[in-house]
């Protein structure tokens, strides 16, 4: 599987809350590729172009609340996954921890969303079908996660 530049310019007609998500994958990519300073990763971020279009309170919380609490994201993910973290791609294992990170701690951003935003992360920079195994990894974790808002969904 080979990545798309990970350094794309996000979208143009993207949301701020999207383009946030595109930043902070991009700096988990930089953090996983290069094990920088979370300090070093946001500055970088801080400073690459359109970065002033993004939702940037959102996009702090997004990148170090990921890192802050990536073995314990890496933990929730693994019964989950057909192969070791170390074998995902980076590009899945930042939007793994992302949608992991989205699922578990932002309860109110619909879980209907937070797998559209990966999928469509993935899409965007992943690989041709990292996107069904994303979705597919996120499904099962909304099940254990969002247990409750998913049968609601069920029932309407």
């Amino acid at each position: 599987m080979t990545e798309k530049n990970v350094h794309a310019n996000p979208s143009k007609n993207r949301s701020p809350r999207h383009r946030a998500r595109e930043f902070a994958l991009q700096g988990l990519y930089q953090w996983l590729l290069n094990n920088e300073s979370t300090g070093s990763v946001v500055a970088n971020m801080r400073g690459a172009h359109g970065f002033e279009k993004a939702d940037t309170e959102y996009f702090d919380v997004l990148l170090t609340g990921v890192i802050r609490n990536a073995e314990a994201l890496r933990a929730r993910l693994s019964p989950l996954i057909d192969r070791t973290i170390a074998e995902l791609s980076p590009i899945e294992h930042a939007v793994l921890l992302i949608g992991t990170f989205e699922l578990q701690n932002h309860v109110e951003i619909p879980y209907r969303v937070v797998i559209n935003e990966a999928v469509e992360l993935t899409k965007s920079f992943g690989g041709i079908d990292g996107h069904k195994y994303v979705n597919g990894v996120l499904d099962k974790l909304a099940l254990a996660l969002r247990a409750d808002e998913i049968s609601g969904d069920k029932r309407r």
